[in-house]
């Protein structure tokens, strides 16, 4: 019989009533200890999230954005640099290069993918590198709702331009793998975020950088407390308060254990919603060699009023739905006037995909604790809507 019990869009709970114990163990030690930033948490936390993503540096931070900001401080990022990243993202991929003085150069994306469509990166990299006016110097490829974007070819891309700088921004894909490795270990360095919903994630903000580059990491650790250098109170380079809280560290401890397993049962859901989504629904998929992190479930309905209806059929249902993202980044106001001077002139190519897939895209509950018969439910109450 199908159950009509309520469907979460994220479900914290199921996992919490199975870690319980354990957190409530970890933050007492803290609350005994006392030492409640940068802890001895946040150093065994450190240790496991490298050993599982499988590189050498793990740097934990107060949170995915700072992670971005403190990656490209690092790199000397600021005014006259081109920074090339997805007009389809979530605001923080392209709020730090702003902040540091640089000019963020949005790039359209791939339907199938929802990542970087890497001729139209190439192109305004050319572009950008022929007008002379900035200098290309970074890219930040999205992982975004959990599929690796294209590593190799941004990295070789970057090779090829002088050696810009590859920043993975893997904030909805920790876990995800690119050809039998984890992100982490492509790119330059990768940004993780740990806010309270994404794969692995704790009770409040938290981030990461993980990196295999042992002078990046020593750069990170400086940036992230103030610039600090052997001692807290010498000052080597102005950096900022970007560290993570022990009491998240332990949070996140606790969770790191279950994360395979959770992992494999977000695919299983994505499989779930694959057998049950019809045309003209288009379900997500993964290139050969891809393994989704599937951190957001997100399909491409016909059009607005496709999904307009596709929502209201959810809601008839008393089942959620959400949009990411209802806007792109370059018709955002914020970014307005940095996306018309990217270029001279004013003459920007246009970004037709990313403006399409903001009308059309739809994201459904996804979290490892759906059972197949709440998946049917969502993915029969989609369908009904035709």
């Amino acid at each position: 019989m199908t159950s009509t019990a309520p469907v979460a869009f994220f479900d914290m709970k199921a996992q919490q009533a199975l870690i319980r114990a354990g957190i409530d163990a970890g933050l007492a030690r803290v609350l005994d200890h006392g030492r409640f930033i940068q802890g001895p948490e946040v150093d065994a936390l450190e240790e496991k999230l490298a050993a599982f993503a499988g590189v050498s540096h793990c740097v934990g931070v107060s949170s995915g954005t700072d992670a971005l900001q403190i990656a490209m401080m690092a790199e000397g990022v600021g005014p006259g640099d081109a920074v090339f990243l997805p007009a389809f993202t979530y605001t923080a991929t392209a709020e730090v290069p702003l902040v540091l003085g640089a000019t963020p150069v949005f790039v359209d994306v791939e339907e199938a993918t929802f990542n970087l469509d890497l001729a139209d990166l190439e192109r305004r990299v050319e572009l950008v590198a022929r007008e002379g006016r900035l200098r290309p110097r970074a890219v930040v490829g999205v992982d975004l709702y959990g599929l690796p974007a294209d590593w190799p070819a941004i990295q070789a891309l970057c090779s090829r331009h002088g050696g810009m700088f590859a920043l993975d921004d893997a904030a909805q894909a920790f876990g995800a793998r690119l050809h039998g490795k984890r992100l982490g270990g492509w790119g330059d360095a990768a940004a993780c975020s740990f806010y309270p919903t994404k794969t692995l994630g704790c009770y409040g903000d938290g981030g990461a950088l993980l990196t295999d580059d042992p002078e990046r990491a020593a750069l990170y650790r400086s940036l992230r407390t103030h610039g600090e250098g052997a001692s807290r109170y010498e000052v080597l380079r102005t950096g900022m308060n970007g560290r993570l809280d022990s009491i998240q560290a332990a949070v996140l401890l606790e969770k790191l254990p279950l994360l395979e397993g959770e992992l494999a049962a977000r695919a299983r859901a994505a499989r779930w919603y694959a057998e049950r989504l019809r045309p003209p629904v288009v379900a997500p998929t993964a290139p050969p060699g891809f393994e989704s992190a599937w951190g957001i479930y997100s399909v491409l309905l016909p059009d607005a009023a496709a999904r307009d209806r596709v929502q209201a059929a959810l809601r008839a249902a008393s089942l959620p739905s959400a949009i990411y993202y209802p806007k792109p980044l370059h018709h955002q106001p914020a970014y307005r006037a940095a996306h018309a001077a990217s270029f001279a002139g004013g003459s920007v190519p246009p970004l037709p995909v990313s403006e399409d897939l903001c009308a059309r895209v739809l994201s459904l509950p996804m979290h490892p604790y759906l059972a197949e018969d709440q998946v049917a439910r969502v993915a029969d109450a989609v369908m009904s809507a035709f």
